[in-house]
C-alpha cells in the first residue's frame, strides 16, 4: 500500500506518487535478514516488498485486489523465486505460509486504487460508486441504494465520524426513491448540496461518507483484526510485527491487539489467584509517525503511524474479538429494502 486515509486528500484520492510511507521505519522495525522469510500483507504498489527483496529475504505478498497482483507479476518474475504473490484477504495470510520472520501490515487504500477513477473509490473524477478491493461482493451503490436510512447513518457515524450522518442518511433515503445512485459524483454532489459547504471548509462535505462507505464495503476493521490474529499464528518466536496505520479508528484496534497480547491482567491481592495468561508478544517501543520531510513529500503520509511488536514463544492465544470494542454494524445480507 502507498497511502492512507481520513482527509479530504486521503479519502477521496487527489494526485499522487505512488511513495511507500515510514518506509525507513518499516525497515528498523522488521529488521529483515537474508534468509528470513517475510510477510507483506498489503502489496499495492510493492513499495515494501521491493526494499524488502533488496535486503535478501524472501517475500510473501498477499493483495486482495487481483489488479495489484497482476502488476505484480513482473516484479515476481524477476525475484529468482524470492517473492511469491497471493490474491487473498490479508486476515487469511496463516494459511499461505509456515512459521515466518516478518509481517508486515500497511492499513489503507492504494494510491492506484485511489487514482483510478473506474474503481469508484474517489469523487475528485466521476467513476462508477464501487470501491470494492476485491472486486467481488457488494458495492458502494448495493449499500447506499438498500440499506435502511438508520443504518447508513451508523455507518457514517461510526466508521467516518460525520456529524451530519442521520441527514444525509434521510437524504439518500429521499433522493435514492427517485434515482438510484450509481456515480460517485452523484453522491458527492447531492452531499454538498444537503449539507452545504462554508468557504473556510478544508475538506468536501462527502468525505467522510466515502471514507465510511470504503471501510464498509471492504470490512476494513474487521479485515485487520481477523488479520492480527493470523499474524499470532504465522510468525515464529522472535518474528516482528510492524502495523501502519492512517486512521484513528485503526490504530486503536492494533494499539488494543498489542497492549492486550503483551500484558498480563492486572490483579487484586485481595482476589483470589487466576489463571496466569501468558503473553504472546513484546511491545517493540511506542507509536511512530513520519517525519516533516516525509510528509512534504509525501503529505497523504500526514496521519500515518506505526506500531510494532516482536513475537513471544508462546502458544497463540484464542482469537477476541471484543478486545477491540468494534460496534456490530449492519450486514450486507440483512439490511435494506424489502
Amino acid at each position: 500500500m502507498t497511502a492512507g486515509h481520513g482527509d479530504d486528500h486521503l479519502a477521496v484520492g487527489g494526485p499522487a506518487r505512488h511513495i511507500p510511507v515510514l518506509l525507513a521505519e518499516v525497515l528498523k522495525a522488521l529488521h529483515p535478514q537474508p534468509d528470513d522469510v517475510v510477510v507483506d500483507g498489503t502489496f499495492g504498489a510493492g513499495g515494501y516488498t521491493k526494499a524488502i527483496l533488496a535486503t535478501g529475504a524472501s517475500v510473501v505478498a498477499i493483495d486482495r485486489d487481483p489488479d495489484a497482483i497482476a502488476a505484480g507479476r513482473e516484479l515476481e518474475a524477476r525475484s529468482n523465486g524470492k517473492l511469491r504473490l497471493v490474491q487473498a484477504p490479508f486476515s487469511s495470510l496463516d494459511e499461505h505460509v509456515e512459521l515466518v520472520d516478518g509481517v508486515v501490515l500497511d492499513i489503507g487504500v492504494s494510491s492506484m486504487q485511489l487514482d483510478q477513477a473506474q474503481r469508484g473509490f474517489s469523487f475528485r473524477a466521476d467513476g462508477p460508486l464501487d470501491m470494492r478491493m476485491a472486486q467481488a461482493g457488494a458495492s458502494a451503490a448495493d449499500v447506499v441504494n438498500r440499506f435502511k436510512a438508520g443504518d447508513l447513518a451508523r455507518i457514517f457515524g461510526f466508521l467516518g465520524e460525520e456529524r451530519h450522518a442521520g441527514r444525509i442518511a434521510r437524504m439518500i433515503e429521499s433522493r435514492r426513491e427517485r434515482k438510484p445512485f450509481e456515480r460517485t459524483l452523484d453522491l458527492a454532489d447531492a452531499i454538498e448540496t444537503h449539507v452545504g459547504r462554508a468557504p473556510k471548509d478544508k475538506i468536501h462535505p462527502a468525505t467522510r461518507v466515502f471514507q465510511a462507505l470504503r471501510i464498509y464495503v471492504n470490512d476494513e476493521l474487521g479485515e485487520l483484526a481477523r488479520a492480527l490474529f493470523a499474524a499470532e499464528r504465522a510468525l515464529k518466536p522472535g518474528g516482528r510485527l510492524v502495523v501502519v496505520t492512517f486512521h484513528s479508528l485503526e490504530d486503536r484496534i492494533v494499539k488494543r491487539f498489542i497492549t492486550d497480547r503483551s500484558s498480563s491482567p492486572s490483579r487484586s491481592r485481595y482476589m483470589p489467584e487466576l489463571e496466569t495468561i501468558v503473553t504472546t508478544f513484546d511491545k517493540a517501543g511506542g507509536a511512530v509517525g513520519p517525519s516533516d520531510a516525509e510528509t512534504a513529500i509525501n503529505p497523504r503520509s500526514r496521519s500515518a503511524k506505526l506500531r510494532a511488536a516482536v513475537r513471544t514463544a508462546a502458544v497463540p492465544r484464542a482469537k477476541d474479538f471484543s478486545i477491540f470494542g468494534l460496534p456490530k454494524l449492519p450486514d450486507v445480507g440483512q439490511s435494506g429494502e424489502r
